[in-house]
């Protein structure tokens, strides 16, 4: 059984994210990861995960896995990366994220959110105010992402801004989180330092299609499923993450 090592970006906004670029496409996204040599890609609007499946429609046959997710924000302003193997299963999360946030998108403040095909070609508008944070608490969105069967990722941890460490100040011991993602990758050695018990990677948070790529995490696999995925992310049958290079 020969394993291999894959580039994975797991942190990509599409146009539906009101702070997302315009061309960030299904198509495009697609084509950018291709270029940089990606394997792997979460799709993680924040709040809503309604333009994955076209993504995934996007990438399909095209050697491209793409994990359908989001980023979630909780009611303490910290963001929280949801991947998962199923677009079903991403769905049933994202029915739990509407229930719990409120408010209206203003597009002359925040810009539109298209909901598109895997053509680019607009379907709707989100009237949601999807840069807005839930009413749920983080042990609540940890524990409901779980309960689907995904990989529960807190976003960025090394900022200051809607991070864990930077809201609480700390990760609670019985928050049983899947990993943390670092932004910027000088600082995996501190961060790995303070929490050896985590795995750690590190992702572009692209928000323009330029930056997709730009962080990236290698993992060795036997191929890029879902499953071989989870593995990866709890150390098991010589499945690894490994540090960025």
């Amino acid at each position: 059984m020969m394993l291999g090592i894959y580039r994975a970006d797991l942190h990509i906004h599409t146009c539906l994210s009101p702070c997302g670029d315009l061309d960030l496409s299904p198509a495009g996204i697609v084509e950018q990861a291709l270029k940089r040599e990606l394997k792997i890609i979460g799709i993680t609007d924040h709040n809503s995960c309604e333009n994955a499946n076209s993504v995934i429609k996007a990438g399909k046959g095209k050697g491209l896995t793409v994990l359908p997710g989001m980023e979630i924000t909780s009611s303490e302003e910290v963001h929280i990366l949801a991947l998962f193997g199923r677009y079903s299963s991403a769905q049933q999360m994202q029915e739990l994220v509407y229930k719990h946030l409120h408010g209206e998108n203003d597009e002359k403040i925040f810009g539109i959110q298209p909901v598109v095909t895997e053509s680019g070609e607009v379907i709707s508008f989100s009237p949601r105010l999807l840069i807005g944070a839930t009413d749920l608490e983080v042990q609540d969105i940890v524990e409901q992402v779980k309960t689907l069967g995904g990989l529960a990722i807190a976003s960025h941890v090394d900022r200051e801004s809607f991070s864990i460490i930077g809201q609480l100040g700390f990760i609670p011991t019985d928050l049983c989180l899947d990993g943390l993602e670092i932004a910027n990758k000088s600082n995996f050695a501190n961060i790995s330092e303070d929490y050896p018990n985590h795995p750690i990677i590190w992702s572009s948070d692209a928000h323009r299609l330029e930056d997709i790529g730009k962080g990236y995490t290698s993992m060795k696999l036997l191929n890029t499923t879902f499953d071989e995925i989870i593995k990866a992310f709890k150390n098991e049958e010589r499945r690894r993450i490994l540090p960025p290079m």
